[in-house]
């Protein structure tokens, strides 16, 4: 886990070596313990290391294979490197580490781009290969680990995070003004390749790139994930459950594999609690040295009983007995933190509620270097509440009405109030996006069926942007975190499954609550609300919060701005602030927009 940074020039040129030590310092939060570079005619590379597995000098990068002619920066783990390591062994090859890196190189070796196959884990790579002169570069399943890249003349230049890549003078200097009028209408990013700095771009997850000489080719993808559309399964529940449980603890006895510390972010809902049960039940098995004697848990609080968890937080604790560590932020932290976060981001957020993992990850950090956590769980489970209108319209177009009915009367059942508020919601942002200026694309995240919509969501519209988060939030503060629902094995036998082994009866994450019966307490894994990390983001806009924002929507700053009507937002605002209409995310997305210009320099 580390920062990655570089240059090729295509036209033969020197790589600039300053310009690569500029890139390589602005990624010392990824990785202070240590850097390495390489130089040979027009390429340069970077390294900011964390170690986390093989901790002596032998797993500095940059890393070659014995007669240097392969070079790679590396920022990830392969978890099944030991695996790995042993085939690559018995076909004659040598390692002089006990690294995943040197694995990377020697995959390679073997197997050429299909390597890639081979893996799993989380990467972003860049591997010159000095006989072909190109540079191969790659990016894991999901896109858990970033890859941004951009041309500045004959260079191309390639980085762990955006900051490092704006070290050139030449490079994101204009914000991209459609990705930003997008994210301020629809709250998304992170669902394309392009970013909201023009000129940058990032790999797309399950995608590679070769660049030689000749220039940047085409973005390949070498995976793909086939979402069941099925309404109904022939498979027995129970086997389903065990295969899914099965799997889910594989992927985490993989991902506790650490020279260093590992801990667990435990939110109070179910993802997270499984993920804590299931280390505990491997600690009995198999007592992972990572881990130690007991497990170390990491989890946010709030004041406000509506925004809290500590009862279900206090409920795994005492059934796990892990060592439970805890934060409460508020907005005086936050408004302190604001700059850095936002600097650690790299782009505006959609949601406070990412600042309640930030906080989360500055307590972990203090403790371990690697944690695991539950994201990715939702969008494969069908987890979010919202994804029952998606199954509901599909089942009626496959023509299984019966169905359709039983599931529209448990949803009511058990989400009635959300969808009463959903709808609200729904009719005040759409006017709010009436304040934005210019013609945005629309962005509709939740069309067609759910098999589409749950695609779309691993791929694309959702679990990139969550990903991109908590990589930079863990990042900001050292720490590599870690995500077994995305284990690729997991995730393909996910999404072979029918929709009804995901929502039943207007009960989300079926088979997952099936698969953890027994080991997670029951008030946790019957859980119907949803929650996570988020923050009072309603409560701190309309009190401690609104002198900060009335004062940044009433600046002549904020006023020159070309994405929105200024004068209407803050008679908005106001009307909000004085309980004449409700509250929707276009505020603060608006406010964060205007912050994030600001440090654009």
């Amino acid at each position: 886990m580390c920062g990655i940074a570089g240059q090729f020039v295509l036209n033969e040129d020197l790589a600039d070596a300053s310009l690569v030590g500029v890139m390589a310092e602005r990624l010392g939060h990824r990785g202070p313990d240590g850097e390495g570079r390489y130089f040979s005619g027009p390429v340069g590379l970077a390294h900011r290391r964390l170690a986390i597995i093989d901790l002596s000098d032998e797993g500095r990068q940059p890393m070659g294979n014995e007669d240097g002619s392969l070079q790679v920066v590396f920022n990830g783990e392969i978890y099944n490197y030991r695996e790995l390591r042993e085939k690559l062994s018995a076909a004659g090859h040598r390692f002089a580490s006990a690294t995943d890196t040197e694995v990377i190189l020697h995959a390679y070796e073997e197997w050429g781009r299909d390597c890639l196959a081979r893996f799993n884990g989380m990467w972003a790579f860049a591997l010159w290969d000095g006989r072909r002169r190109e540079l191969f570069c790659a990016r894991d399943r999901l896109g858990i680990k970033p890859f941004y890249y951009a041309m500045a003349g004959d260079s191309f230049l390639f980085a762990s995070e955006i900051k490092a890549l704006r070290a050139h003078p030449e490079v994101g200097r204009r914000p991209n003004d459609r990705m930003l009028s997008t994210f301020l209408a629809w709250g998304v990013a992170d669902h394309t390749a392009e970013t909201m700095y023009d000129g940058i771009f990032q790999l797309s997850p399950a995608h590679l790139v070769v660049v030689s000489g000749e220039g940047v080719g085409e973005p390949q993808r070498y995976w793909d994930v086939v979402m069941n559309g099925a309404p109904r399964g022939t498979d027995d529940d129970e086997v389903a459950a065990r295969r899914v449980r099965d799997l889910l603890t594989d992927a985490i006895r993989l991902r506790l594999r650490s020279d260093v510390p590992v801990g667990t972010c435990l939110s109070g809902g179910i993802d997270s609690s499984t993920v804590t049960a299931l280390i505990n039940v491997l600690l009995r098995g198999e007592a992972p040295q990572s881990v130690g004697e007991r497990q170390k848990t990491f989890s946010v609080c709030f004041e406000d009983e509506r925004f809290d968890e500590s009862r279900h937080i206090d409920t795994v604790v005492a059934a796990t007995e892990v060592a439970s560590r805890r934060t409460t932020p508020d907005t005086e932290g936050l408004w302190e933190d604001i700059g850095r976060l936002l600097y650690m981001q790299d782009e505006p957020f959609a949601s406070l509620s990412i600042y309640a993992q930030y906080c989360v990850m500055r307590l972990a950090g203090g403790e371990v270097k690697v944690v695991l956590d539950g994201q990715g769980a939702d969008e494969q489970f069908g987890g979010y509440i919202a994804y029952q209108m998606p199954y509901i319209r599909g089942l009626l177009r496959q023509g299984h009405a019966l169905t359709a009915l039983r599931e529209a009367l448990g949803s009511t059942r058990h989400h009635g109030s959300f969808f009463a508020w959903a709808f609200r919601q729904s009719l005040v942002r759409s006017e709010r996006r009436g304040l934005l200026r210019g013609q945005v694309p629309e962005v509709l995240r939740y069309a067609g069926s759910l098999d589409e919509v749950l695609a779309r969501e691993v791929t694309t519209s959702n679990l990139p942007l969550l990903l991109h988060w908590e990589d930079r939030n863990s990042m900001a503060f050292s720490i590599e975190a870690r995500v077994p629902f995305l284990d690729y094995r997991l995730v393909e036998y996910l999404a072979s499954l029918p929709l009804d082994q995901k929502v039943r009866g207007g009960v989300t994450k079926y088979v997952l609550r099936r698969a953890i019966r027994g080991l997670v307490p029951d008030t946790i894994r019957c859980r119907m609300d949803k929650m996570g990390f988020v923050t009072p983001e309603e409560a701190w806009m309309k009190d401690e919060l609104a002198p900060e924002i009335l004062a940044l929507f009433s600046s002549p700053e904020f006023t020159r701005r070309p994405y929105w009507d200024a004068e209407r937002v803050l008679r908005n605002y106001r009307a909000f602030l004085d309980g004449k209409s409700a509250y929707s995310t276009e505020f603060w997305r608006i406010a964060c927009a205007e912050l994030w210009l600001r440090q654009f320099k």
